[in-house]
């Protein structure tokens, strides 16, 4: 199978929410009032975590399958800490990004542990939001000013 390609395209309505639109979808990005958002939605590294979270749902599944069980239901817990003041103009000592992130499946399956071990490494080395998390991806940035 060829290459997907992927693509967002939004504007800023305000300094701290962003409007996007995926396919037919629009997403709202905003930040909670303490970091000055309108807290209308999820913020962006929320989305993160939310992304990854479906990445391996769906992941999930589809190796369930191919290992022959079946998932009924998948709860995921994920979250990860970070500190905001590199982000903020604060201070450059730590990372702008995640520490760390820490993700647990809950599946409703009648599979047992030895298959849900193997599940779950091969559900770690095939979703592309893990492997974009923590392996670095090329990311190009670039401004076009606008003349009237």
């Amino acid at each position: 199978m060829s290459d997907l390609k992927f693509s967002v395209y939004g504007e800023s309505t305000s300094s701290t929410q962003f409007i996007a639109k995926a396919r037919q979808f629009r997403l709202i990005v905003d930040e909670p009032e303490e970091l000055g958002g309108t807290d209308q939605d999820a913020n962006p590294v929320e989305y993160i975590l939310a992304g990854l979270a479906g990445c391996i749902n769906v992941v999930g599944h589809i190796v369930a399958k191919e290992l022959g069980f079946t998932i009924n239901k998948l709860n995921i817990e994920v979250s990860g800490n970070v500190n905001p003041d590199k982000f903020l103009g604060q201070s450059n000592d730590e990372r702008a990004g995640f520490k760390s992130i820490g993700l647990n499946l809950i599946p409703e399956t009648d599979a047992n542990i030895v298959a849900l071990t193997k599940w779950l490494t091969i559900v770690e080395e095939r979703c592309p939001v893990k492997d974009n998390l923590n392996n670095k991806t090329p990311v190009k940035l670039s401004v076009e000013k606008v003349y009237n």
